[in-house]
């Protein structure tokens, strides 16, 4: 059920930026600056919101994978302790 909640909250996320990117870049389409300069400085905006993109994914990645691996060690632990129970059970 977590799973589910916490799928639904990226799902809201990223509706709220790329609203937020769209809303900006209409915003400056529409602003008065001369010929280039808006394009030009869309460019930019584009390009630092890309490389901000990939850090954020690249840190989901590694906060994955670290839940992971402290999942797995959880479940080797459990295992490891009821072996050792069941080991002591029978003797």
């Amino acid at each position: 059920m977590a799973r589910d909640e916490s799928a639904g909250a990226g799902s809201i996320l990223l509706a709220f930026l790329l609203g937020a990117v769209s809303g900006a870049a209409i915003a400056l389409l529409y602003a008065p600056q001369s010929g280039q300069q808006t394009p030009d400085y869309l460019g930019e905006k584009a390009e630092e919101a890309r490389r901000r993109a990939a850090e954020a994914a690249a840190k989901g990645r590694e906060a994955i994978n670290q839940g992971r691996e402290t999942l797995n060690t959880a479940i080797e632990r459990g295992r490891e302790a009821y072996q050792q129970a069941r080991t002591r059970e029978s003797a």
